[in-house]
């Protein structure tokens, strides 16, 4: 939003970017959030919850990618999409973590939290893990986020970045056109 705002697009133009079926994409984060939050207190086995929220979540988000192809920038969301669903699948439905990244950024603590599959997401990264590339081996460290992230989620930050830009501006210029109304009867 900031980069849209620092291309003199207002709130207003970012509030009217024509995003169609929303709701897919709030219910994918709600429910791998909640799959994810039922499995750390021990509510469903992350050998379940894990594939049945990527499944969903991939459903999901691949409807709402669908629903709104005009929107370029969700090109780059749907190949992020596309990576870590290839690497979750690939690794038995998680999402492995490298733990020299957790390392690099302070948040080795994870470690032991990962060799148990606390959650229905992530595992730890090991000798087995298939496609590593596309795995959370990217260390972050900005502005006092911290985090291990994939290429995948990179595709989906830069995606969803050049969609608000590009709605806020689209929606800037239509809003600058003249009003053409036909006086004829």
């Amino acid at each position: 939003m900031a980069l849209a705002l620092a291309f003199r697009a207002s709130l207003r133009d970012i509030a009217n970017l024509e995003l169609r079926s929303a709701w897919a994409f709030v219910a994918a984060a709600l429910l791998e959030g909640g799959l994810a939050f039922a499995t750390v207190r021990g509510l469903i086995a992350p050998e379940i919850a894990g594939p049945l929220a990527k499944t969903l979540v991939l459903v999901l988000v691949g409807y709402g990618l669908w629903a709104n192809t005009h929107l370029r920038g969700l090109w780059f969301v749907g190949l992020g999409l596309f990576c870590n669903a290839l690497v979750i699948f690939a690794n038995r439905g998680h999402m492995p973590v490298s733990s020299e990244a957790l390392y690099r950024v302070g948040l080795e603590s994870y470690i032991p939290k990962l060799q148990q599959q606390y959650d229905a997401v992530h595992t730890l990264m090991d000798g087995s893990t298939q496609l590593w590339f596309l795995a959370d081996i990217i260390p972050v460290r900005v502005l006092g986020y911290t985090n291990v992230i994939s290429l995948g989620d990179v595709y989906l930050m830069v995606g969803i970045a050049l969609t608000i830009v590009g709605g806020a501006l689209e929606s800037k210029r239509k809003a600058q056109e003249p009003i053409n109304i036909d006086l004829r009867f």
